[in-house]
């Protein structure tokens, strides 16, 4: 066969006529080794790597082994579109990273990566096994991170989630497996220990008995050695890093046990215990099966978003014609159709068609969102009864869907000081236990010498602090996964913590109390020279430039284009711009030293007033419910607008507000926030416009409407997916619960550590008693936490 090879560009030897399938045409391979590395390469969704290949891939035993050069491919920029963000200078992505068992496998991690240079930060979350690391491509690559991970025992790859869906089977079938033979071989060697107990050997020879010991021996062996071998490995890994894990007790209890044995049998001395350490392995192995079930669930919200997207799209051509690709490989501005019942694959806006959209798996709401030409559409979001055309402005990991994974994985990573503190009391608890457990064996052995090891090993068992370190996490991941369902998107870790030590909330009232929808009342004309038209006109060419609210009231009177130039607008005032010779601006009356009005703006030529503009605002239809809720939740309601007209008052006047405050400039707005804070107060403020983004930054919790200028949703700790107010008492009641969830977590995980202990020591608990004990407490725990997933 002639030609050159599709994978390693050399000669294709006669007689060979291997052949791969890409972009649905034959391409030869010179052997089988290509063509079983260039299946995989296709296979694992990297085909991209052909299309932008610089160099030959070289021939098979160059690329050994194949997972390293998966993992080269990850530094392709084209290949890093679909899971890499990037910050300026600095790259961001988010790993799915298996082996992640404790808050110890998070710290050895971190501290590995930092010290690599060029990765400037690393968060890990131990409930859903995943790491955001932000490093400058300039000094490190993306693969290096991966081998750096791979050098300490953690297998990472980037987050998708039909690839981590796999991996978590793979690791269900391992745990089962691993349950498989240690349950099998328990209760092999059982039939022989209850045949020893009872006496059925006795006027046996000792070498009989010696015999059975030794098939115990056999037996057990596979239990201990590759059932329980990750508690050891996990050990191993804490004491390379210093750090005292989980695991470090139960391995010693494990191996402990089965060394004693293995030399009671080989010396033909002493009791050995096979069927004690092989049952104690089997029920500690079904607690942390148990335990991974529960954490699977906790923090599958996420993937099923992903899920969300669909595989291919109907991209239209320019001329015209409908063509099937792959959504991934959708560009900008490229053009799709999306017919009902369709899933819409990127974010883009509507330029031919109507319909109307179920925006639910981001906004939680459940009615159906009409969408026409000229209106943003968003990628996962289900398309119901019209036949639209979209135009991508908006792929990979800049849509919104994957911001919102993004952000809530960040919220997630970032680790609150209640959660440090807990980790250090587990690991200065797991030191303290076993200092505890070498004297409770010194006694035992004083005593009574020969049950000093198994007491030992319940003490090392039985108080192991598993059920304290998840306390915090799962609970914070189960909040953060249901507030995101419900439409509320967390940005920053100390939200949940913050919320319950509220005593105020400001709102802004423009687009935040009242829905920001603005008609035009009627217009006063304060100079004679301009006709109600032409003011209009003017005002309106001005407002385009802008994001207030108040600048779509002028849309419907864009009669005409004025040639501006200048544009400048100032928060918090208004914008002003050159036209011709003149200098425009609108904004508030009293801009330049103008005589306050009633009026939502003012229309100036040269720093004169031309004209005032009085316009209607609807109220939100649960403003009022949802200030009365938190008033009597005994938080006091504030108002802080920068609208001077009367409408401020009337507003705070009609929802019974505890005060409120007109014509605020947003340093005005910062300085009252600063001043309650000062009182002693803490203070959330709800806002959406660019001149609430200064406050944003020093209120203790600041909340963005979705609606809102970007700025203000880039600083805002929270954004309102589906800007309806009743989200904040849905925030703020998760909170709540997350707090009683945390306490109920801290108060069981405690008691029962404080409990067993005395009871272990005293020999009153023996090993398998043990290991219920301390996996029905993580069990608990974690069931605890799940019931926030109900709210």
């Amino acid at each position: 066969m002639a030609g050159t090879c599709f994978h390693c560009l050399e000669p294709i030897p006669s007689g060979f006529s291997g052949e791969v399938l890409y972009q649905n045409e034959p391409q030869s391979v010179c052997c089988i080794g290509c063509q079983a590395v260039a299946e995989t390469i296709l296979s694992q969704g990297m085909s991209d790597y052909y299309k932008f290949r610089t160099t030959s891939a070289g021939k098979v035993d160059e690329l050994v082994p194949e997972q390293l050069s998966f993992i080269r491919s990850y530094d392709n920029e084209d290949v890093q579109q679909d899971f890499v963000t990037h910050q300026g200078e600095l790259s961001e992505v988010l790993l799915s990273v298996e082996g992640i068992s404790c808050a110890a496998c998070a710290w050895l991690i971190e501290k590995q990566l930092l010290a690599l240079g060029g990765v400037t930060r690393v968060d890990v979350n131990t409930s859903t096994h995943r790491a955001m690391i932000i490093w400058d491509t300039k000094q490190i690559l993306l693969s290096d991170i991966i081998k750096s991970l791979m050098q300490i025992g953690y297998k990472a790859y980037p987050f998708q989630a039909d690839d981590e869906a796999a991996q978590k089977q793979a690791v269900a079938k391992a745990y089962i497996r691993r349950l498989g033979v240690a349950g099998l071989m328990t209760m092999q060697v059982m039939m022989f220990a209850f045949a020893m107990y009872f006496g059925m050997f006795s006027g046996m020879e000792e070498d009989f008995e010696q015999y059975f010991r030794w098939i115990s021996l056999v037996l057990a062996s596979p239990v201990i050695l590759y059932s329980a071998l990750p508690f050891l490995t996990n050990a191993i890994k804490g004491l390379k890093a210093k750090q005292l894990n989980m695991d470090l007790p139960v391995s010693l209890a494990i191996f402990g046990a089965y060394g004693a044995s293995c030399y009671a049998t080989v010396m033909a001395v002493g009791e050995v215990y096979f069927e004690s350490i092989c049952m104690f392995t089997f029920l500690l192995l079904l607690g942390k099966y148990l335990e991974f079930r529960a954490r699977l669930k906790a923090s599958e919200f996420t993937a099923n978003l992903q899920k969300l997207l669909p595989l291919t799209a109907r991209k239209i051509s320019h001329v015209g014609e409908e063509h099937i690709v792959a959504a991934k490989n959708l560009k900008l501005a490229d053009k799709i159709l999306i017919k009902p019942g369709e899933t819409i694959p990127a974010d883009g806006i509507v330029f031919e068609g109507s319909t109307s959209v179920d925006e639910s798996m981001m906004t939680g709401e459940h009615l159906p969102v009409n969408k026409h030409i000229g209106q943003q559409v968003f990628a996962g979001t289900v398309n119901h009864d019209g036949v639209i055309s979209v135009e991508i402005n908006k792929i990979g990991q800049n849509t919104l869907l994957n911001q919102i994974i993004r952000l809530q994985h960040s919220a997630l990573s970032k680790r609150p000081k209640l959660v440090e503190i807990t980790d250090k009391v587990a690991q200065w608890f797991v030191a303290c236990l076993l200092v505890f457990a070498s004297l409770t064996a010194i006694g035992w052995y004083s005593i009574s010498p020969e049950q000093a090891f198994w007491v030992t090993i319940s003490v090392l068992v039985a108080t192991c602090p598993c059920a304290l370190s998840l306390a915090i996490p799962t609970a914070l991941t189960c909040a953060v996964a249901t507030l995101t369902k419900k439409g509320v998107l967390i940005k920053e870790a100390h939200v949940l913590e913050t919320l319950t030590k509220l005593t105020r909330v400001a709102f802004d009232k423009t687009g935040t109390l009242t829905e920001g929808r603005f008609s035009i009342n009627h217009t006063v004309l304060i100079n004679d020279s301009y006709s109600e038209q032409e003011a209009l006109a003017l005002a309106a060419s001005l407002e385009r430039y802008s994001e207030h609210p108040i600048a779509a009231a002028f849309a419907e009177h864009l009669t005409q284009h004025h040639q501006l130039t200048n544009v400048a607008v100032h928060p918090g005032v208004g914008i002003s711009a050159q036209h011709g010779n003149d200098t425009i601006a609108i904004g508030k009356s009293t801009w330049f030293g103008g005589t306050k009005s009633q009026a939502q703006a003012t229309l100036f030529i040269n720093e004169h007033a031309i004209a005032d503009f009085h316009l209607d605002d609807k109220v939100r239809d649960n403003a009022e419910a949802v200030i009365n809720a938190l008033q009597s939740n005994n938080l006091t309601c504030h108002l802080l607008t920068g609208d001077s007209s009367r409408a401020g008052a009337q507003l705070a006047e009609r929802l019974a507000l505890n005060s409120y405050q007109s014509s605020c400039s947003p340093q005005d707005k910062l300085k009252a926030v600063e001043s309650w804070s000062k009182q002693g107060a803490v203070v959330a403020m709800v806002g959406d416009g660019v001149n609430d983004s200064p406050v944003f930054n020093s209120a203790h919790l600041s909340i963005a409407m979705e609606t809102g200028a970007d700025i203000s949703k880039n600083v805002a700790d929270v954004v309102l997916l589906k800007s309806n107010l009743s989200a904040i008492l849905d925030l703020h009641k998760v909170a709540l619960q997350t707090r009683r969830i945390i306490k109920q977590n801290l108060a069981i995980s405690l008691l029962y550590n404080a409990s067993i202990l005395p009871l272990a020591a005293f020999g009153l608990v023996p090993p398998w008693i043990a290991v219920i004990g301390m996996s029905t407490s993580s069990i608990i725990v974690i069931g605890n936490s799940l019931r926030l997933l109900k709210l």
